[in-house]
């Protein structure tokens, strides 16, 4: 492997890391939008069921691509766990 080759594969994961960011802030966004419409609605918050529901979802999606499952389930409990 030619040391361009390796910086060339760097500078897409740095691409990609920061893409990762930007999308886990906006989606952050989006969660905290949602928290707010259901408290003015009088709903619960946490939704264990919804919760479960879309890490199952992340999963699949991850199996269907040919992915790492538990790694996708793993970053998306994080995730919702942070918010």
């Amino acid at each position: 492997m030619s040391q361009e080759r390796l910086n060339r594969l760097r500078d897409e994961i740095e691409a990609l890391d920061a893409e990762l960011v930007r999308l886990m802030e906006e989606r952050r966004a989006l969660v905290i939008e949602v928290g707010s419409i259901k408290r003015k609605l009088g709903l619960p918050v946490m939704d264990p069921t919804r919760e479960a529901a879309v890490v199952r979802r992340a999963a699949t999606l991850a199996r269907d691509q040919g992915g790492d499952e538990e790694l996708v389930r793993d970053v998306i409990w994080r995730i919702i766990s942070s918010a």
